[in-house]
């Protein structure tokens, strides 16, 4: 049987009303209106993100280019903006924030970079792991800007536990910006207890720590066991 068009069943539709105009056949459209509605919000969503992902891969290879020369920075930015404004809350804006955040960052316009980072940490996309990132780039961009309190409080917005042992080694940092070495060595050590817990010492948070006059032992990460080569008959 040949499917039919959208328009085809709508047609169908009116000449059923036509023929039985009763609160059954009114119950039975406003049902498969509804699922004309769906198909049609699933298509449009389909589509959506389609041309999102399009525009988001066209700021992505202005990326090299922008972060070399000021005025392809300014039109990566631009069009990461109309990213942001065609496609509120979704991955691809994201993704186009933390783009021109980072590149803002490594040009030292920590203003523009923290201002980037502070919308996209608003995000309402259900991606907890992106908005954590947002927000720990935020907390490191506020260091650049001599905002600490600011900085903590917003690492305090991070709950994820994945991200425990990043949120307490920027925690760390900036204690021993404010000259609190006792708070910052308390961060280490829990960021360190952490990353050992999941055999993941990261070797430059040890030499943090030993900077503060905290001698921590390496870890023993055990390998995967060898299983011996089976014995080579001798030849009789």
């Amino acid at each position: 049987m040949v499917a039919m068009t959208d328009d085809e069943q709508k047609e169908q539709l009116k000449s059923f009303a036509k023929r039985y105009g009763s609160p059954i056949v009114t119950g039975v459209l406003l049902a498969l209106s509804v699922a004309f509605g769906w198909q049609w919000w699933d298509k449009n969503k389909t589509v959506t993100a389609a041309n999102a992902t399009v525009q988001y891969q066209n700021v992505l290879n202005q990326a090299q280019k922008a972060a070399e020369d000021e005025a392809a920075f300014k039109a990566l930015k631009a069009d990461a903006d109309k990213i942001v404004a065609e496609f509120p809350d979704t991955v691809q804006a994201l993704q186009a924030q933390l783009l021109v955040a980072q590149l803002a960052f490594d040009r030292q316009d920590f203003k523009t970079a923290a201002e980037t980072l502070t919308q996209a940490s608003s995000s309402k996309i259900k991606d907890e792991g992106l908005i954590a990132i947002a927000k720990l780039r935020l907390a490191y961009t506020q260091v650049e800007l001599k905002q600490l309190d600011a900085a903590l409080k917003t690492l305090d917005e991070i709950k994820i536990v994945e991200f425990t042992p990043s949120v307490q080694e920027a925690r760390g940092d900036i204690y021993v910006q404010k000259q609190d070495v006792e708070s910052a060595k308390k961060a280490y050590q829990q960021a360190w207890d952490a990353l050992v817990k999941r055999e993941q010492p990261r070797e430059l948070l040890q030499i943090k720590l030993a900077n503060l006059g905290v001698v921590v032992e390496e870890p023993v990460i055990p390998t995967a066991i060898e299983t011996p080569a089976m014995p080579v008959p001798s030849e009789s």
